[in-house]
């Protein structure tokens, strides 16, 4: 069957992206910042809590831990009682449990409060991409998706500087300057939680600010497609986590996430290194910030290029190896303008394959089944996020070279390259059209025999 794009559903989709991406741009900009805020805290917490540096990444990446267990229980939920309530509860007591690291006075505090916020978020980002899958149709969803991943650059692009100018203020109501980055940073996730209850719409048909006809054909060509996935993908949620091409996908997007995370952990700090001789003020979030305006410029030109033409594997496998040669570059020079350079290669190569990535396991996952399986590939990918700084730490520690923690990340990336190269997925459902131009690629992002 093919869906063939109509003035009606073009607009359609063009208010539904209007309407809602900046407002969930905004909820991932949030949930970025405050898993990397303490990428930005990382010498004066550490110095004021006595925190050594095998400690830090152990509390850094055991959020990971608590994401990954409840991540699949959370989507599940999410999907029986809708977006809007959901992401609510998830945004609010993400923001408290963040705002309360300004507590931490010792290793253990640590541990327990970044495993609860693990534990509170779990079930934010497999949310909105299963979100994202009842509201576009597979023919636009590298972009739409794309466009949502705006949040994780624009999070390091407004949110460096201003986490280096809090950290540069004046010790407020008798705080350190970092417990106030954790304060502030931690109730405007609650303040925003709040305000999803009442903005977000969970599908197009309970959309009153869609006419009637957009509304309709909308609905009807998300459930054509879902109809589709039926017939290729798994019908349930045991299936789904038992699926090959799951568990497949999971350990891809592991390999992107250790991509992710080993630089957003240590970026501000390899830069602070060489720019300011340690310190993460101001001066340091404005110089990180300009990897991610690569990264915005990057991902929109590649997602929109990927939806008109297809290979979107294709595409996802050239980024992620773009990612890793600019890790390994990075910690090949002592100049900050080549650093910065090297980190702009490293993130238009990380943040563009992912929404290429998410198109694989939304193309043929529909239902209940994508509830748990989406759920699944982002728990066991974001498990990346745990491993990257400590394996970036063994490997320093056994080889005795502070270059060779970045290595070892750049060697992942490569690694997750490969596995997008030798796996097929399902073959394509349909052949969409646009009212612009042909689109050759399937819901897969692959042309047949691809």
């Amino acid at each position: 069957m093919t869906m063939t794009a109509s003035p009606v559903l073009d607009s359609a989709i063009a208010k539904a992206r209007t309407r809602l991406l900046p407002f969930l741009i905004l909820m991932y900009m949030l949930a970025f910042l405050d898993r990397a805020n303490v990428g930005f805290a990382k010498n004066v917490l550490q110095a004021d809590t006595g925190l050594s540096d095998a400690a830090f990444a152990f509390g850094a990446g055991i959020f990971f831990v608590g994401y990954a267990v409840f991540e699949v229980p959370s989507n599940l939920l999410m999907y029986r009682f809708g977006a809007r309530i959901w992401m609510s509860r998830i945004m609010v007591t993400w923001g408290i449990v963040s705002a309360c690291t300004a507590l931490v006075d010792s290793a253990t505090s640590f541990y327990v409060l970044r495993t609860l916020l693990g534990i509170a978020e779990a079930g934010f980002f497999p949310g909105i991409i299963l979100f994202l899958s009842n509201w576009f149709p597979a023919r636009t969803r590298a972009q739409t998706v794309g466009m949502f991943y705006f949040g994780f650059p624009l999070a390091m692009l407004f949110g460096s500087p201003m986490s280096g100018l809090l950290l540069d203020a004046a010790s407020p109501f008798g705080m350190h300057p970092w417990q106030w980055l954790f304060v502030v940073e931690g109730l405007a996730a609650s303040v925003v939680g709040v305000v999803a209850y009442f903005y977000l719409t969970d599908r197009p048909a309970q959309a009153n600010w869609l006419d009637d006809a957009q509304r309709k054909a909308l609905d009807h060509a998300l459930r054509e497609e879902d109809r589709r996935k039926l017939a290729h993908g798994p019908a349930s949620v045991l299936a789904a986590l038992r699926d090959s091409r799951v568990l497949f996908c999971s350990a891809i997007y592991f390999a992107v996430q250790m991509s992710v995370y080993g630089v957003v952990f240590y970026l501000p700090t390899r830069v602070a290194a060489l720019a300011s001789g340690g310190h993460v003020g101001v001066e340091v979030g404005l110089l990180t910030a300009i990897p991610w305006i690569a990264a915005i410029i990057g991902t929109f030109c590649v997602t929109r290029f990927a939806d008109r033409h297809g290979y979107h594997r294709q595409w996802a496998a050239a980024m992620l190896v773009l990612a890793a040669l600019g890790i390994a570059a990075s910690a090949m020079t002592s100049s900050v303008a080549l650093a910065i350079a090297a980190f702009c290669v490293a993130a238009i190569g990380f943040v563009c394959v992912q929404p290429l990535f998410w198109t694989l396991p939304t193309g043929y996952l529909g239902g209940a089944a994508a509830a748990g399986g989406i759920a699944l590939i982002n728990s066991i990918g974001n498990l990346g996020g745990f491993v990257a700084p400590n394996l970036k730490g063994l490997a320093e520690h056994m080889i005795g070279s502070p270059q060779a923690g970045m290595f070892s990340l750049a060697v992942v990336g490569m690694i997750g390259a490969l596995l997008l190269l030798v796996f097929r997925f399902a073959p394509r459902l349909s052949t969409p059209t646009s009212t612009a131009a042909p689109h050759r690629g399937g819901p897969l992002g692959e042309r047949a025999g691809h």
